[in-house]
């Protein structure tokens, strides 16, 4: 994994890129035995909240196209954002230019997923996004994002309004 640029930025950049891949959209309705039945609005919405608790702002975004999510993290990158949560669906455990994107941007990086992918399908066990992050959550449902926004406010220095900042 490169080196995270340093946290000197934060000042400047107050926004995470929430990115979601393929099939997220069908949130709601798709599986809901394994994803449950909040849809992709829910998950915006949550992740907006969580974000404000912060003073950061989720620019919240969902593609089916591997491509457009690449052009999501470079314009992150452009764009100086302070971190990034990503959910990139099934191209997790496909896609070496999605992994290649994230260290590029260089930018503190956590991945989410819905469901436990490592109590499913064998090949889902590997994340070539997982390796370009420093935290990865997976089996806590929606709530993952929460905890991702969570865990890369404490890692960008990013404290919740009303909190003191710890020496």
């Amino acid at each position: 994994m490169a080196p995270e640029r340093p946290l000197s930025g934060f000042q400047m950049a107050r926004t995470i890129y929430v990115l979601n891949g393929p099939n997220l959209n069908m949130l709601g309705t798709r599986e809901p035995e394994i994803y449950g039945r909040a849809t992709l609005a829910d998950v915006e919405k949550l992740c907006a909240a969580t974000a404000a608790g912060f003073g950061l702002t989720a620019d919240c975004r969902q593609s089916n196209g591997e491509g457009e999510l690449i052009d999501f993290i470079h314009d992150a990158h452009a764009k100086r954002a302070a971190g990034i949560v990503i959910n990139a669906g099934g191209y997790s455990h496909t896609s070496i230019a999605l992994h290649d994107a994230l260290v590029a941007a260089n930018i503190p990086t956590v991945e989410v997923h819905i469901s436990n992918i490592h109590a499913r399908e064998s090949f889902r066990h590997h994340s070539f996004t997982a390796s370009a992050a420093f935290a990865s959550l997976c089996g806590f449902g929606i709530d993952g994002y929460r905890l991702a926004i969570d865990g890369l406010a404490a890692r960008i220095g990013a404290v919740k309004s009303g909190e003191k900042v710890k020496p």
